[in-house]
């Protein structure tokens, strides 16, 4: 079977952005997906989206733009969870 490739725009709309909190929610949730999993976001190359290093590196504050790209069997699930984690700004 082929491997899926998706991608979702979606905006940090948490007050204090992606921190250290949000970060490890984010990375817990795609750690649960085999798909291969990056984040970008304007201007800064993408990361890992499995490593919260890597995550905390965007400096995504509210209002950032982020896009999450998943490859893989389960990429289109990955994509849709992701993005709607970031958009309900982590239940903070």
């Amino acid at each position: 079977m082929p491997t899926t490739d998706r991608e979702k725009s979606v905006t940090v709309k948490n007050t204090e952005g992606l921190h250290a909190r949000p970060a490890d929610q984010f990375v817990r949730l795609a750690m649960q997906f085999d798909s291969e999993i990056t984040v970008c976001k304007h201007g800064v190359d993408a990361v890992d989206g499995k490593s919260i290093l890597s995550i905390l590196t965007l400096c995504a504050t509210r209002g950032t733009e982020l896009v999450i790209r998943a490859q893989g069997d389960d990429a289109e699930d990955a994509v849709c969870q992701l993005g709607k984690l970031v958009e309900l700004g982590f239940d903070e």
